[in-house]
């Protein structure tokens, strides 16, 4: 069960604590988180002791069936949610201000015209909010990540020469659908050879090029997203190939080793940059070690070389994925997920990373 009543006391003591009236919920993932149902269209007035949701004629038999139980639907534009503000006397309205569009504040503004509502920034209030993950979470991206498991091993059963790189991300989107997937967690990632260096490379019309096929995708459940990277050997590895992927292995390993509730996000990515650089690929791992996961595939916190002083704590759901790209040549990534715990991590990726050709 999702614990709502624990989400609105976590929201209400922040805007207690920062002086904040009522909170407007514009994207559709903390719709979703808050309202328990998803409208990508939707908005939300919480306030102190009220949560409304604001929803047009397509999703208003969805909402009143599927909302949490406190949530008063309205449907607009019936309701209107400047009539609440202007009646409650609310004197500062919190706002998403990295995900409002200009003409969505704008709207706001003309709206709260002629009362003493002011706007001020959520900033991080519900990224950080939503770091920290509860069972119903866990167990939604646990599902997401078995049905991603079972399209690598699916794609290694029917992977061949003459396919396209297009051909093996439909394959794994076709697989992930079929088997309960809501749809693809992102964008597929299936790029070979040449390619492979880019590390968020568009597939291309082209048939498979011998060296790397690095395949990064996912799946979704209850809205919630799997992520996980294989990279495996079209052909055979020479020396420098396995040297490569054997070194992103270790510092996937050594990395995954070093999380626990406590840990420094940027030391632990400094872990693996050590590794990688201390082989001889300085500067070829340009990218973060990993993120958190969740509503969105990009999720607090981070862990990369701007993440030093940010701890990771019991509940987090972080990926961990070094990786190596050799412009001109190939590249190479491994990537996992791990539940972070007060003892150590769970990985939730159940899948092999032994070094295989096809």
């Amino acid at each position: 069960m999702i614990n709502y009543t624990s989400r609105y006391e976590k929201l209400r003591a922040y805007m207690k604590d920062n002086g904040i009236d009522a909170v407007y919920v514009t994207s559709p993932e903390n719709f979703l988180y808050m309202s328990g149902y998803n409208n990508p269209d939707g908005h939300m007035l919480i306030t102190m002791t009220e949560s409304y949701s604001y929803n047009d004629f397509r999703y208003i038999e969805a909402a009143r069936a599927q909302s949490f139980e406190t949530v008063k639907v309205c449907h607009t534009p019936e309701y209107s949610m400047f009539d609440v503000i202007k009646s409650d006397m609310i004197g500062t309205i919190g706002v998403e201000d990295t995900k409002l569009t200009m003409s969505g504040y704008a709207a706001l503004l003309k709206g709260i015209e002629g009362s003493s509502c002011k706007t001020v920034e959520l900033g991080e209030c519900f990224t950080e909010l939503r770091a920290v993950k509860e069972e119903y979470e866990i167990e939604s991206i646990v599902a997401a990540q078995r049905i991603a498991e079972g399209a690598f091993d699916h794609i290694l059963k029917v992977i061949n020469y003459d396919m396209t790189e297009i051909e093996v991300a439909a394959e794994l989107e076709y697989y992930m659908k079929k088997h309960g997937s809501e749809k693809p967690a992102f964008d597929t990632i299936a790029v070979s050879g040449k390619a492979s260096s880019l590390p968020h490379g568009v597939p291309r019309a082209v048939k498979l090029e011998r060296g790397f096929l690095t395949m990064d995708y996912g799946a979704m459940v209850n809205g919630y997203c799997s992520d996980m990277t294989r990279t495996i050997v079209i052909g055979k590895a020479d020396e420098n190939i396995k040297k490569v992927y054997n070194t992103v292995l270790k510092a996937q390993l050594d990395a995954e080793a070093a999380i626990k509730a406590g840990a420094d996000c940027g030391e632990i990515d400094k872990v693996a940059r050590d590794i990688i650089y201390g082989a001889g690929y300085e500067g070829k791992f340009g990218h973060g070690l990993g993120h958190g996961v969740g509503l969105l595939i990009h999720e607090l916190p981070n862990q990369n070389m701007r993440s030093f002083g940010r701890k990771l704590v019991t509940g987090n759901i972080v990926t961990v994925e070094p990786g190596i790209y050799l412009e001109g040549l190939y590249g190479c990534r491994i990537e996992d997920m791990l539940a972070v715990t007060d003892d150590g991590a769970v990985n939730l990726t159940n899948c092999t990373k032994e070094l295989i050709e096809i």
